[in-house]
């Protein structure tokens, strides 16, 4: 079933710049990605594909997404000067373009993030109206869109795994939205990616990262992105 459109979805989002595609949901698809990183990277190398990369400096996208990566929201006047800002606060970041790429949707956002010691690859689009959907993490398919409560859960590909995680997530009385599983070979790892309507406690999560078959658990609360 399609997800239906609300208000907000059709107005648009307050925000900073010209397009709410190329600035609200720029900076939407970057705060989703430093929430899957666990937060504001130190490094950061964002490629723009298609549409973005050719317009992404006149529009602004190039400020939108180091705007995001600083956790500014949308109507954050700070955007307009997030270049210096990111400089200013020792981000280290590299832009790149791709302007034809037959198998990306005309907006679309890759972010290599690095912080510490961790890494991640986010692959966002941007859908109008603000509306994003994170299509890709760490080369596994996603599709979620960063609105609801988000489990990210990669997991050895076992019989059975599905139905136990949805049994856990099942006592805490909150309702899948969507769940979506890949992998990238037979008895290879998977990746759960999972949208609730509610949150669930840290004790749950906390459950399942002890599970000896579980290798990474990431949860992103809902916000107002």
């Amino acid at each position: 079933m399609a997800n239906k459109s609300s208000v907000f979805d059709m107005i648009g989002p307050v925000m900073i710049g010209p397009s709410s595609s190329h600035t609200a949901g720029v900076v939407r698809i970057a705060r989703a990605a430093i929430r899957v990183l666990g937060g504001i990277p130190d490094e950061a190398t964002v490629t723009f594909y298609n549409s973005f990369a050719r317009t992404y400096e006149g529009h602004g996208s190039d400020r939108a997404i180091l705007g995001g990566l600083m956790d500014f929201n949308t109507d954050d006047p700070k955007i307009k000067n997030a270049l210096e800002i990111a400089t200013e606060r020792g981000l280290i970041y590299k832009f790149k373009s791709i302007g034809n790429s037959s198998v990306h949707h005309p907006n679309t956002i890759k972010l290599n993030l690095r912080k510490g010691d961790s890494q991640i690859e986010v692959v966002g689009e941007s859908l109008g109206g603000g509306v994003i959907n994170i299509s890709e993490v760490d080369g596994f398919v996603a599709n979620f869109s960063a609105q609801n409560h988000t489990l990210i859960i990669k997991a050895d590909d076992i019989s059975g795994a599905i139905a136990f995680i949805s049994s856990v997530i099942a006592q805490e009385k909150t309702n899948i939205a969507t769940m979506s599983v890949s992998r990238k070979g037979k008895n290879d790892i998977a990746c759960h990616v999972i949208e609730m309507d509610s949150g669930i406690r840290e004790i749950t999560t906390q459950y399942l990262k002890s599970l000896p078959w579980i290798k990474q658990l990431i949860y992103i609360p809902h916000i107002d992105l």
